[in-house]
C-alpha cells in the first residue's frame, strides 16, 4: 500500500542575509491555475518568485540551447547555490494546514478567526512512492491531456526537481492528523491572494515519522489534484529505469530508495469536514445554432423540465441548485432571457450511456455531458476536450456574466459540485470522470517544500 518518506526539502531562507526572501513574494499557486496576469504579478513580486521555474515566460528567440527550461534549470542551480534556496538538515515530513473561508462569504463574517464560514484544512507533505495505476495504491478519478504532460514532463527532465505536490486523498478515523498535531509556532505562514492562510511545521522527530509511515502503509490513495504532474513523474521514473538498465552492465537490481521512484505528495484525510470541492460550471459558446426553444424540446425527451424566471442571479440559481440536488441531479441552464432547471433524469435514456457504470451516471457532470452536450447541442467529444465550444468558471456570477458580455456565448449550465464519496467510488472501480469535474478548494501551494532529485 501507501509507501511514504521523509525527506530533507529546499525551503526558500528568508534569513539569508545576502538574500533574503519572504515567502509570500515567492511561493505560487499551481501552474495551471497561474494567469497570464497572475505571472506578470509574481514576476514583479521578487527575482526569486518560482514562477521563474515552473511557468516561466516564453521568448521570441527561444531554441533548443535557450529557452523557458534551461532557464528555469537554471534559475535552480543559481538559487541553491546563492543560498536562496537551502536544504534542510534532517529528514522531515511537513504539517500543512490551509485556513481559508468559503469562496462567496462576505468579508464581514469571515474575517473573524473561528466564524461559521472558515475552515482548516490539515495534512502533510510527504514523499510517496510512484506506482502504477495497476497496482491498486495510487487511483485516478479524471482524464488527462497529452499536451500539459509533455510540457510538465521537459521541466522536470531539465531541472530533475518536483515544486509542487501532488493532492492526494486517503481514509481513516483521524490517527494520522492526531500523530501530526501541533499547537507550536509554523515555519512558515503565508496569505495567499485569495485569503488562504497557509501554514507549514517542520515534523523531524524519527519516533513520529515512524508511526506515521506505519499508519499509512495500509492506506490506498486517491489523487484530488495532480493527476497530469503524477503521471508525468511515472513516466520520468520508467525513462530512469531505462537509462539506468542500459548503462548498468552488471545488471544489478536498482534501488527501491532511487530518488525517481519518489513524488512530493500532500496527503489530506478523506473525512476531513474542511475538505471541499467547488462546482464547475459550463459556458457553451460559438454553436453554429441555437434555440432555448429547441433545447428544451430535446432535453425533455431525457429530463423533467421547469421554466424559472429570468433572468436568475447567482444567489437564487445556488439556492435552486442545492435544494434541488437533494432529491438527485439538478442542473440548472440559463441562455440570455430563459432559466430551466433539469432534474429527475429518464431512466428510458441509457442508450446515451453505453459503457458507463451506473456509479458514473448518477453523476451529474456526466448527465451534463452525455446528454446535454453530446445528445442534446451535438458537442463532440473531441470539441469538448479541445474545449471549443465550452469554457470552464468556478464563479456562478462569473459564468452568468458571459450571457450578456460574450456575444457568442449560446448558454450557461451550472451544477452542484460533485460529493467526495462520490469521486472516491469512482476511482476506486478504476472509472473516471469527465474533465474538470472536481475542483478541491483551496489549492496548494508550489514552492512551499522542492524536492530534488540531486
Amino acid at each position: 500500500m501507501a509507501d511514504i518518506h521523509p525527506f530533507r526539502a529546499f525551503r526558500y531562507a528568508n534569513d539569508n542575509a545576502s538574500q533574503p526572501v519572504s515567502p509570500a513574494q515567492v511561493v505560487t499557486q499551481p501552474y495551471d491555475k497561474i494567469t497570464p496576469a497572475l505571472q506578470d504579478r509574481y514576476y514583479a513580486a521578487s527575482p526569486y518568485n518560482l514562477v521563474r521555474i515552473i511557468l516561466g515566460r516564453r521568448h521570441a528567440d527561444d531554441n533548443q540551447e535557450n529557452n523557458v527550461y534551461s532557464r528555469a534549470a537554471a534559475y535552480f542551480r543559481d538559487w541553491r547555490q546563492q543560498g536562496v534556496l537551502r536544504q534542510d538538515s534532517q529528514p522531515s515530513l511537513y504539517v500543512y494546514s490551509q485556513r481559508f473561508s468559503l469562496p462567496g462569504s462576505s468579508k464581514e463574517s469571515s474575517s473573524k478567526e473561528g466564524s461559521a464560514t472558515e475552515r482548516e484544512r490539515r495534512g502533510f507533505i510527504a514523499l510517496g512512492r510512484i506506482e502504477d495505476y495497476s497496482a491498486s495504491v495510487v487511483f485516478r478519478h479524471e482524464q488527462t491531456l497529452a499536451k500539459p504532460k509533455a510540457d510538465r514532463l521537459d521541466l522536470l527532465r531539465a531541472t530533475r526537481a518536483h515544486f509542487g505536490q501532488i493532492f492526494m486523498l486517503y481514509e481513516d478515523s483521524g490517527q494520522v492528523e492526531s500523530l501530526l498535531h501541533t499547537s507550536a509556532t509554523p515555519d512558515i505562514a503565508v496569505t495567499d491572494e485569495y485569503g488562504v492562510v497557509h501554514r507549514v511545521w517542520q515534523v523531524s522527530d524519527p519516533d513520529v515519522i515512524a508511526s506515521v509511515r506505519a499508519a499509512m502503509s495500509d492506506k490506498k490513495l486517491i489523487i484530488a489534484d495532480g493527476h497530469h504532474r503524477y503521471e508525468t513523474a511515472l513516466t520520468y521514473r520508467n525513462e530512469c529505469r531505462k537509462d539506468k538498465s542500459r548503462s548498468d552492465l552488471s545488471s544489478t537490481p536498482q534501488p527501491v530508495s532511487a530518488p525517481h521512484n519518489f513524488v512530493m505528495m500532500t496527503f489530506v484525510n478523506m473525512n476531513s469536514p474542511a475538505l471541499l470541492i467547488l462546482p464547475t460550471h459550463r459556458v457553451v459558446h460559438s454553436l453554429p445554432s441555437f434555440s432555448a426553444d429547441a433545447f428544451r424540446d430535446s432535453a425533455r425527451a431525457f429530463f423533467d423540465i421547469d421554466e424559472l424566471d429570468a433572468p436568475i442571479e447567482a444567489s437564487r440559481a445556488t439556492a435552486i441548485l442545492r435544494e434541488g440536488g437533494r432529491a438527485g441531479t439538478s442542473i440548472l441552464a440559463v441562455t440570455a432571457n430563459r432559466a430551466f432547471l433539469l432534474h429527475h433524469p429518464n431512466p428510458n435514456a441509457a442508450d446515451v450511456f453505453a459503457g458507463l457504470s451506473i456509479r458514473q451516471q448518477a453523476l451529474d457532470v456526466v448527465q451534463l455531458h452525455k446528454v446535454l452536450l453530446e445528445n442534446v447541442l451535438h458537442v463532440s467529444e473531441e470539441s469538448i476536450r479541445n474545449q471549443q465550444n465550452i469554457s470552464y468558471v468556478r464563479d456562478a456570477a462569473e459564468a452568468l456574466s458571459h450571457l450578456q458580455a460574450t456575444p457568442c456565448a449560446n448558454i450557461v449550465f451550472l451544477m452542484n459540485p460533485c460529493r467526495v464519496t462520490q469521486v472516491r467510488d469512482i476511482a476506486f472501480a478504476g472509472e473516471v470522470m469527465p474533465q474538470k469535474s472536481t475542483d478541491f478548494y483551496p489549492k496548494l501551494l508550489s514552492g512551499l517544500t522542492v524536492y530534488a532529485l540531486d
